[in-house]
């Protein structure tokens, strides 16, 4: 480890962090941990007048040389049972596959984000400040491609690729070649508030640029999405990142992973979150995605995390649930990110152009609420189908064995919870009937606790209308292995067609080999089809046993029978977020 003064070395192998209560003894500490390299800075001032670019390299190198004095970086644990979660390389290029296409398919891509952390996996911190970690959610983005192209003879080619999602930030990153941005998410509160700050005064931003979470379309242009930052437009068919997309300049703050459609219009409702004031910002981008047509604040009290956003005919749906951010409570000691189960939880319904005055706020049980499945109108009452847990579904500093493993314990069954037997973490889809006349509320699970699942999807082409089937990631939460985790994953097919006349909405499950699990499922709409359920799901799976990952395509009107198509890669796909099928011709 490189020092800059003999002082600062001895501290960071020596001491162990103090406990630090407020923000005031915060930057006590850190200026006086930082005294000595200012102290060398006093005795050899720089008379000789420099040009500017000379000046900011020199004062980047020295800001590198205190980091490293103060922070070592360290690789973070991992278990057995997260191997799939570890990093893979890219392939540099497509790769020819077998696999047999179902008669009507659409040619297009079918493409899923996730993370892939740069340099070997996951790193950790320890300094004199204590110790911080990224967490799983938090690497870069890699999209994964499967191409299925129907060539003139009428049979398919299919081909794999994959490729890192290049923002600014992983480009500064590539280019330095170690690791550079010090994680700021998991651990000791003074070791994330001083990552905050030399992350800021070295590169601009207080974490990386991840944009690991979506892909979504609007106006034939394709784009990679996490909320921390401004979406990327990718080359579909190179998967190469072209750059930030802001609209044109109109959009400068964090885009939701999750922007929708609106029905009718074609125009694009998305949200904007963030630890500062304003919290919460709305937009409506144009059909053509070359204006922002309206954006609003919508004036929240708290940095919540706002996941999803809904839409119907004529309204957006908001969601103010307590899983929050808060930066003050991180200065006096506290959790970054928290979630409050004595909180208030709401419902907003917004006129599509309206502004916070013009929200309609329905107050709901408190709960824990990432992805919506739909939101339409009917009659006097708004409904929205989303996946509920009763608790955080992102465990918090009571869960873990410590600080440290906040997050990383959540995987372990040597946590403080039960987590098996404790059905408050199974995410399950419910049901919130928002009487537009009469403010009343009606809400219910509509599955039972067999099933914990999320991650849902329907046809697209009912986004915002009623419509009757919602598909769905699931693990079986009664079969668990010996590690604590769940022994069998597969696909949920919920029947909504009247939720009123059950107890317990119908379920469908196809149900995959033991130890295996799926990501980026998609819902693949056949052209010309008459039914909503006339189409495929096609997912990405991994077999932990064999180590061997594969895409599948099941038939919608046949789910709980055998795959129609079952194609192996020639790589391993970690673990990731949201997947979709884009249909263009190749």
């Amino acid at each position: 480890m490189v020092g800059c003064s003999t002082a600062i070395q001895v501290n960071c192998c020596t001491q162990k962090p103090s406990i630090i209560t407020n923000f005031d003894q915060f930057k006590n500490h850190l200026l006086s941990s930082f005294q000595p390299f200012i102290g060398d800075l006093q005795k050899n001032p720089i008379k000789i007048p420099l040009p500017r670019a000379i000046i900011k390299k020199t004062s980047m190198e020295l800001l590198d040389i205190l980091t490293n004095s103060v922070f070592q970086f360290i690789d973070h644990p991992s278990l057995s049972s997260q191997s799939n979660f570890a990093p893979v390389e890219e392939m540099g290029g497509a790769v020819y596959v077998d696999g047999t296409i179902p008669d009507g398919f659409p040619e297009g891509v079918y493409i899923r984000n996730g993370p892939n952390p740069l340099f070997g996996g996951f790193k950790s911190t320890k300094s004199i400040f204590g110790r911080s970690s990224h967490i799983w959610v938090e690497g870069e983005g890699m999209l994964h491609a499967l191409y299925l192209k129907k060539e003139n003879d009428g049979k398919w080619s299919v081909s794999y690729n994959n490729k890192h999602v290049e923002t600014d930030t992983f480009k500064l990153e590539k280019q330095r070649n170690r690791p550079s941005f010090l994680p700021a998410i998991e651990g000791d509160s003074p070791a994330i508030l001083s990552a905050y700050l030399l992350n800021l005064m070295r590169f601009g931003s207080v974490n990386k640029l991840l944009s690991n979470t979506s892909v979504f379309e609007h106006s034939g242009k394709f784009y990679s999405a996490a909320e921390n930052h401004l979406p990327q437009e990718i080359d579909i068919r190179t998967l190469n990142t072209l750059g930030n997309w802001d609209v044109n300049g109109s959009w400068n703050r964090p885009f939701t992973a999750h922007p929708k459609k609106a029905p009718g219009s074609g125009e694009l409702v998305t949200m904007g979150v963030n630890a500062m004031k304003p919290f919460f910002e709305i937009g409506i981008i144009s059909a053509d995605g070359n204006k922002l047509v309206h954006k609003a604040d919508l004036k929240f009290e708290r940095c919540s995390l706002c996941h999803d956003i809904g839409v119907t005919l004529r309204y957006n749906v908001i969601l103010d649930f307590p899983l929050t951010i808060d930066l003050k409570r991180l200065a006096n000691g506290g959790p970054l990110i928290k979630y409050d189960g004595e909180g208030y939880a709401r419902i907003g319904v917004m006129p599509r152009f309206g502004d916070s005055d013009a929200v309609r706020w329905f107050d709901v049980e408190t709960c824990c609420v990432f992805h919506i499945i739909n939101t339409f109108e009917d009659g006097d009452e708004l409904i929205m189908w989303a996946f509920r847990a009763s608790d955080s579904i992102i465990p918090g500093p009571d869960l873990g064995l410590n600080k440290f493993e906040w997050f990383s314990s959540r995987f372990k069954r040597e946590c403080n919870t039960d987590f098996d037997s404790d059905e408050s973490f199974f995410s399950r889809a419910y049901e919130w009937r928002l009487n537009m006349k009469t403010g009343e509320v009606k809400e219910r699970y509509l599955t039972g606790t067999t099933h914990s699942m999320d991650f849902p999807m329907i046809n697209e082409h009912f986004m915002g209308l009623k419509n009757k089937y919602g598909y769905a990631q699931a693990v079986d939460s009664n079969a668990s292995s010996i590690s604590g985790m769940p022994k069998y994953g597969g696909l949920a097919k919920l029947h909504l067609e009247d939720t009123r006349s059950k107890d317990y909405v119908e379920m469908e499950y196809h149900k995959f080999p033991e130890n295996t699990f799926c990501s980026g499922a998609a819902f693949v709409p056949k052209p010309g089809g008459l039914e909503e359920d006339d189409g495929w799901v096609i997912t990405f799976i991994h077999n932990e046993h064999l180590n061997v990952s594969q895409v599948l395509i099941i038939d919608a009107k046949k789910f709980t029978s055998e795959p129609v198509s079952v194609i192996t890669l020639p790589s391993r796909v970690p673990y990731g977020f949201h997947g979709a099928f884009m249909p263009i011709i190749l």
